[in-house]
């Protein structure tokens, strides 16, 4: 593996830099940012050009993705880092002409039925029920901790059409209008103070049999290779350098609770920040391994859990370490607080990392199955 970037992709990473400075801070909503991220063609830079894309390397899409990251700013959406992928692989060429051009101009926003009430870490004992009358299915069920489904207009929905089959044997991977009579979106209040997740009930919509991607009763298939989309990308562990920078920082500047020096000469805060700043080292080169198989046409998988895991715990690690740091001001939110209430955010948000996306138990028996070779347990 080189351990440096080429001179184009450096200048690209200055392309993308400057590009977020100057526009990211005019935006009024991520939306509007994204936007001009897909007028740019940047949303979509790695994927084919025949799809809509400039078939970037996998390199020059993680260099943009890890300045997005760091600079907090959305440089991806689901249909774009996941639902696009998915239909380019599995997708009828009906599915391809409709979506993925409107995807490319992030015109549809879209949400993941997978989870649900009864059916997280074991997501293929999913029971949302889709039955084929003539031309249709008639979907009733479901599922919980569905994000942005309030605003979404498409969701990749999980669905058992053989409820008789082996339940890995029995799912349909299905793209569901959002519109479609008897769907109802309930929010959930998280303790972020954000409404992100929602339950999301059916009760008898008729999704037309044009929906399914791939094979019926296959679609748990297409489901793994949409996770490994989800879990490759370096945001998960860039995404919360910045914080650990602004810790940094402020320990630096700000006096120790007793007399003499700043909290940074504490031996037992700094050594923490230090070990949170290997780590975070330690999951960029993870995350650069996983792009880098990528560019050599291998496809990671053990490998992607590897860099989810590892980032969305180093995330929580950070989160408590940053709360240590700042001690009782860490409670405070608003423009007033330390880090504008950023520290206390990050520590609620961490939270659900080592859920979504699959929870880190999950991942670990994906690492060890595949990756060391164990036999299941």
């Amino acid at each position: 593996m080189e351990f440096r970037f080429t001179a184009e992709e450096e200048s690209f990473r200055t392309e993308v830099r400057s590009f977020i400075h100057e526009e990211f801070p005019k935006a009024r909503t991520g939306e509007s940012f994204t936007k001009k991220l897909a007028a740019k063609g940047w949303l979509t830079m790695s994927w084919p050009k025949e799809h809509g894309g400039q078939a970037a390397s996998h390199m020059r899409q993680l260099v943009y993705n890890e300045e997005m990251a760091y600079n907090r700013a959305p440089g991806q959406t689901m249909g774009t880092d996941r639902v696009g992928p998915t239909i380019i692989l599995f997708g009828t060429e009906a599915q391809k002409s409709e979506l993925l051009p409107r995807i490319v101009r992030d015109e549809i926003a879209w949400c993941q039925g997978f989870s649900e009430p009864g059916s997280g870490s074991d997501l293929a004992s999913l029971q949302t029920r889709a039955i084929r009358e003539g031309d249709v299915y008639v979907v009733n069920g479901q599922k919980i901790w569905t994000s942005g489904a309030q605003s979404a207009d498409y969701m990749i929905l999980l669905a058992r059409t053989d409820p008789d089959a082996p339940k890995h044997r029995g799912i349909t991977y299905f793209l569901l209008d959002m519109k479609l009579p008897g769907i109802t979106v309930r929010p959930l209040k998280q303790m972020n103070g954000q409404q992100h997740f929602n339950e999301v009930f059916f009760e008898d919509v008729r999704v037309p049999a044009t929906a399914v991607v791939g094979e019926v009763n296959r679609g748990w298939y297409v489901s793994t290779a949409t996770l490994d989309f989800e879990r490759s990308g370096i945001g998960r562990v860039i995404g919360g350098l910045k914080t650990y920078e602004e810790v940094v920082g402020y320990a630096k500047r700000t006096p120790a609770r007793a007399p003499g020096g700043t909290l940074f000469d504490d031996g037992v805060i700094r050594h923490a920040l230090a070990d949170i700043g290997l780590s975070f080292a330690v999951g960029r080169l993870m995350s650069y391994r996983v792009a880098w198989m990528q560019s050599q046409g291998m496809i990671p998988n053990y490998e992607a859990s590897m860099a989810k895991t590892f980032g969305t715990e180093l995330h929580q690690r950070m989160a408590r370490v940053a709360m240590g740091t700042v001690g009782m001001p860490s409670q405070l939110l608003g423009e007033n607080a330390p880090m504008r209430g950023n520290v206390p955010f990050t520590y609620l948000n961490a939270v659900s990392l080592t859920i979504a996306a699959g929870t880190s138990e999950v991942n670990r028996n994906i690492i060890a199955q595949r990756g060391l070779g164990m036999p299941r347990g």
